[in-house]
């Protein structure tokens, strides 16, 4: 519900920023609202509209980012339990998917024919050390197997909880992260593994579903180790063999078929530089054009049996699997496990052990925790993450689509940077049967379902957002509502918080009073939202 306010007339006196702060986060009110002026044409009414920012980080802004860790848990929840396949929507192929689901490759996808747009045939000859995938014929089905109790007769369908690792890339010691020989430790690998760890990851869903023998559907969360090692957590509808895990992991690998990295051939200053003419990079030397990304390719598919790939990856020995039953505290603590780092950045998840670092005299632990991350870091920051990093041309190979300015080193993609160590892609993935609902609709079930329960209480709940929006038509066809920017001027931090916790304590009196009349008369319509979310305004926005 959008929060509708009248411009601010004056500040409040002796309300400092840091006090409104402090009161907008234990009321669950966005701290940075972004202030929109709404003037109404039919009426001339003018208002403010403090729109929350929405962010996923709780160092930006904690109410926003808590909001987003419920709704992430609410989804988890939603389908990780089920007992009946989730409703197939009716299928729309002008509706683009939603930016949060994840964008797995299909059992049958060419990897290399997504990044080259032609499909390019490569060798399928099982790789030497790995063993065979077991694999089972895949029923039309995403729930598990249901189990019956032949003493009590009850009938259970557990899921599971799974944690996948890395490999080793050299012994560290225990409890800190740090590699005892960093001399020997493998950064390169570590490094490359990190930055292409999604393709091992959308590998191994589809050996599971290979071997499970049905559509397996996930729910994961992607983190850092202390070793700084991405690891998968991920909530699986329905049970599967330990065995069969145990399996597919070890016999799942990901091939990076990609042009060699063993030389670099350009860096320093002397750089190949872009001709607009010729739409490519140059040797600064011979002015020769650098092979283009498809030409880089076509060596290899003339190579044939003789070219090995740029890199193999494949997971550790350590895999934990758990099985659990819905609407158990053991399911509501693992969602919540899951869930739990989402509001922090990659490198709040790892820092040094030192609460309270004395700078007479430093952590030794810590200072080689921190050289530990700057020599990841070194080897992140100048490995390719994509066809088309910049970074490419260090090892004389023009990205895929190449355009100018750019430098290798300075990738856009955020996986270079030391925030995040090669985790540069999305930190939740979820499968597209999970739910079939995309994370949006899971909000407005959400926010319907408290506009449900004031409704039955008798209470109005009207769209605000309906009644200010833009398309909204004024007698003479045009636009009603009129959005604009709130002047420098007009604007009064303090006053527009201290509007949005009275609208918030007024949502959180009427919601607590709907519950209380709707209780009488049986249990709350829906029962989506959690009695915390609903009553500090989350489930409301």
């Amino acid at each position: 519900m959008t929060r509708e306010r009248r411009l601010p007339s004056r500040s409040h006196q002796g309300v400092t920023t840091d006090m409104a702060v402090a009161a907008a986060q234990g009321t669950g009110v966005c701290i940075r609202p972004l202030l929109r002026k709404v003037t109404d044409r039919a009426t001339g009414s003018v208002y403010t509209v403090p729109l929350p920012c929405g962010s996923t980080r709780e160092t930006v802004c904690q109410p926003c980012a808590e909001k987003a860790r419920r709704l992430r848990m609410h989804q988890c929840r939603e389908g990780w339990h089920l007992t009946e396949d989730p409703p197939r929507p009716d299928p729309a192929p002008d509706e683009e998917q939603d930016e949060d689901e994840d964008e797995q490759l299909d059992d049958d996808a060419d990897p290399e024919a997504e990044e080259t747009g032609s499909r390019r045939v490569r060798s399928t000859r099982h790789l030497p050390g790995f063993p065979d995938l077991p694999t089972v014929p895949v029923e039309d089905r995403t729930i598990g197997t249901a189990f019956t109790d032949e003493k009590t007769g009850r009938t259970y369908r557990p899921s599971m909880f799974l944690t996948f690792t890395l490999p080793s890339y050299g012994k560290v010691i225990p409890g800190t992260g740090v590699p005892r020989n960093p001399s020997s430790y493998d950064y390169r690998r570590a490094a490359l593994d990190a930055l292409l760890f999604p393709r091992l990851v959308d590998r191994l869903w589809q050996n599971l579903r290979r071997a499970a023998g049905y559509k397996v559907q996930y729910f994961a969360a992607v983190e850092p180790q202390r070793r700084l090692a991405p690891h998968l957590h991920a909530a699986v509808r329905g049970a599967i063999p330990r065995s069969t895990i145990k399996a597919v992991t070890r016999a799942t690998y990901a091939v990076i078929w990609w042009p060699p990295i063993d030389e670099v051939v350009y860096e320093g200053e002397r750089l190949p530089g872009w001709h607009p003419d010729l739409g490519g990079y140059l040797d600064p030397d011979t002015g020769a054009a650098l092979p283009t990304w498809d030409e880089a390719l076509d060596r290899l598919d003339r190579d044939g049996e003789t070219t090995e790939p740029m890199h193999v990856m494949r997971f550790g020995s350590q895999v934990d699997i758990k099985g659990l039953l819905g609407g158990t505290p053991d399911s509501d603590r693992a969602v919540r496990y899951l869930c739990k780092y989402l509001t922090k950045s990659v490198s709040e998840t790892y820092g040094t052990r030192s609460d309270e670092p004395d700078p007479a005299e430093p952590d030794p632990t810590a200072l080689a925790y921190e050289r530990h991350i700057d020599r990841l870091h070194s080897e992140v920051r100048w490995l390719p993450c994509s066809p088309a990093c910049a970074n490419w041309i260090r090892y004389g190979i023009q990205p895929k689509d190449a355009g100018p300015g750019l430098i290798p080193g300075q990738c856009p993609s955020k996986a270079h940077d030391r925030e995040h160590l090669g985790l540069g892609g999305r930190r939740v993935l979820v499968s597209r049967q999970w739910s079939r609902k995309t994370l949006s609709q899971h909000r407005t079930d959400r926010a319907a379902v408290v506009r449900e329960v004031l409704n039955e209480a008798g209470i109005d709940a009207p769209e605000a957002a309906d009644r200010l929006a833009a398309d909204a038509l004024h007698d003479d066809g045009l636009p009603r509502f009129v959005w604009e920017d709130v002047p420098v001027l007009e604007r009064d931090y303090t006053t527009v918080i201290a509007q949005s916790l009275r609208q918030a304590r007024r949502w959180r009196e009427q919601y607590e009073h709907a519950k209380t009349i709707t209780a009488q008369r049986g249990s709350p319509p829906g029962g989506l939202v959690d009695s915390h979310s609903a009553t500090t305004g989350k489930g409301m926005t």
